[in-house]
């Protein structure tokens, strides 16, 4: 009766997780099994031959790897030296330790624990009440990811008697109610390779200038880039007959100064002008006296290095307004200075 309860719990445990559909490994699972053992008697026991054992277990994964076990078979067909029948059963709790990764389709695994064994022969009154230590080893296989197949061998120790017994098993099961399967990760994009002939990083597909030469910075064509040129110009007025350089044109200075600063591989040319007023030799010293003023302005007092900065007088000869009118007159007295850089 205890065999058929037995049976009808794994079977019944069966149809449940088949019909819920929480059928999984890992931890938090529960494994049903049916069964069924050789158990090989000690030669010292008063066996004419060995039994069968039919019986089922339910365990309990307490993480991936380790299960706890509880299990209950029925021994049949073995008989005395007399050759009257003997029954009886096995109750065992066993931890078990699996191999692998849930979800593999082989999980080797060994096992260890205790086990109750009662025995009883007809005709006799009484039964034979033994302890055993059990270790075990075998493997499981999946067919899908919740049924499986056992097979293993069992070794039993006889702790009140001290004989040892042998139990090869065979089982089939299922396990339900653990961690979901990982879903495999997708595998990653395959980079494009493209030819690049000139290893200038844009691809021969799209490369428009196929041959550019090494260490040349290019644009997304291929081709060499175009660097963008900067330029700051300098306009300094003096006041008539004058090359002093008035307050308020320290600020454009300034701008010109930090400019150069900012790209110290410039130079840049100052140069001065006059208006038409005046001898042409006089104009000529006055244009170089303003060209200079304004170059001490710069090297002196904004710290460009003199040898970045040349100056030049033109005097007269290269006027932009009317000379002919006091306000042409006012522009023409001048220095005027650019400066141009690539920027990267």
């Amino acid at each position: 009766m205890k065999l058929k309860n037995t049976l009808g719990l794994a079977i019944g445990s069966l149809v449940a997780a088949t019909s819920i559909g929480a059928m999984a490994q890992g931890t938090g699972a529960v494994e049903v099994e049916g069964f069924y053992k050789k158990e090989f008697f000690d030669s010292q026991r008063d066996f004419k031959n060995d039994g069968n054992l039919f019986g089922g277990s339910i365990g309990y994964f307490l993480t991936d790897d380790v299960e706890l076990r509880l299990g209950y078979d029925e021994v049949h067909n073995a008989r005395g030296d007399d050759g009257k029948n003997i029954k009886g059963s096995n109750t065992a709790l066993d931890a078990v330790y699996h191999f692998n990764n849930p979800y593999d389709a082989i999980r080797p695994y060994v096992s260890a624990g205790f086990s109750h064994q009662s025995l009883g022969q007809t005709g006799r009154g009484g039964r034979n009440q033994s302890t055993f230590a059990n270790v075990g080893a075998g493997a499981k296989w999946y067919i899908t990811d919740m049924f499986y197949a056992r097979a293993g061998v069992e070794a039993q120790y006889n702790i009140d008697q001290g004989d040892t017994e042998w139990a090869p098993s065979v089982g089939i099961g299922l396990n339900f109610g653990g961690s979901p399967k990982q879903a495999e990760a997708a595998p990653a994009p395959v980079a494009e390779v493209c030819s690049d002939s000139d290893n200038d990083g844009v691809c021969d597909n799209v490369d428009k200038c196929p041959d550019t030469p090494a260490n040349v910075t290019v644009d997304a064509d291929g081709c060499p880039a175009v660097a963008e040129v900067v330029r700051v110009e300098l306009d300094v007025k003096f006041d008539f007959d004058k090359s002093v350089v008035k307050p308020n044109s320290y600020g454009d200075i300034k701008n010109l100064a930090d400019f150069m600063k900012q790209y110290p591989q410039t130079t840049t040319t100052v140069e001065g002008h006059t208006d038409s007023v005046g001898p042409d030799a006089y104009n000529q010293k006055l244009s170089e006296r303003r060209a200079n003023a304004v170059k001490q302005v710069l090297t002196q007092q904004y710290g460009i290095e003199s040898s970045r900065v040349d100056s030049v007088g033109y005097g007269e000869t290269r006027p932009v307004a009317d000379n002919a009118t006091e306000a042409g007159r006012a522009v023409n007295r001048r220095v005027e200075a650019q400066v141009e850089a690539q920027a990267k």
